[in-house]
């Protein structure tokens, strides 16, 4: 039976360690339900879950990324107050600060029909979506996940970062939408790996910072409409 409620539960300012922990207990719950299903003849429904949050400033480096895109060195982290840490979603190097939407969908997509492509293009829509609510045309860039204003223009530019892990259909790590982030801390990364390429923010292009509450539940509103979801808080 295809399940698709959500729980989920905004964690707010936290360490980008604890946050990758509480999803992680999340993903191997989830995986190993499915793991359990395929020897048992009353398979358990799993259950989905979503986590806003923000982090404090961090530079986070995927599993296909080189750290060579990260161009400033442990002093220099020290001075802007910024970690360094090697996770394990793929894609290359961003950055995580106060000041964005990070959004964790810890999923089974075989409850939603998707595949893991589809699953991108389906985040990638998702803010495309939201982005219009706002009179910012969001497109996608071929060959590069995330959401970009102006593709194909001098000035294009990111506004949504995103990269993802998988296993046996379980999702974690997700999406990081800029709102009213501090741009200069891109500067000092290759963000994404992905050279000559600006990043921008919702405050940066709107000239003011749009509620972020209301941002969040904007972007439940329209994966729910995407997916017919159903988003229910969580209290735990």
């Amino acid at each position: 039976m295809k399940n698709k409620t959500i729980f989920f539960k905004d964690l707010g300012l936290l360490d980008y360690q604890k946050a990758f922990e509480i999803q992680t207990a999340l993903f191997e719950k989830t995986k190993q339900i499915k793991i359990q299903n395929k020897h048992t003849d009353l398979p358990q429904t799993t259950e989905n879950y979503w986590l806003f949050t923000e982090h404090p400033h961090i530079y986070t480096l995927g599993k296909s990324g080189k750290e060579s895109h990260l161009l400033i060195d442990e002093t220099e982290r020290q001075k802007y107050q910024v970690q360094f840490i090697k996770t394990n979603r793929g894609g290359d190097i961003t950055y995580h600060g106060p000041g964005q939407i990070v959004g964790y969908p810890i999923m089974d997509l075989d409850n939603f029909d998707l595949d893991i492509l589809a699953y991108m293009r389906l985040l990638e829509e998702m803010i495309i979506r939201i982005l219009a609510l706002y009179n910012l045309k969001g497109e996608r860039s071929k060959g590069e996940t995330g959401v970009w204003l102006d593709v194909g223009k001098p000035n294009v530019r990111k506004i949504c970062a995103m990269g993802v892990k998988t296993s046996r259909w379980v999702t974690m790590h997700g999406f990081a939408l800029n709102v009213d982030v501090d741009l200069s801390y891109f500067n000092h990364i290759i963000p994404c790996g992905i050279k000559n390429k600006g990043v921008t923010s919702l405050k940066k292009e709107l000239g003011y910072t749009p509620d972020k509450n209301i941002l969040k539940q904007r972007i439940l509103n329209t994966f729910a409409d995407l997916t017919q979801a159903k988003f229910i808080v969580s209290n735990d």
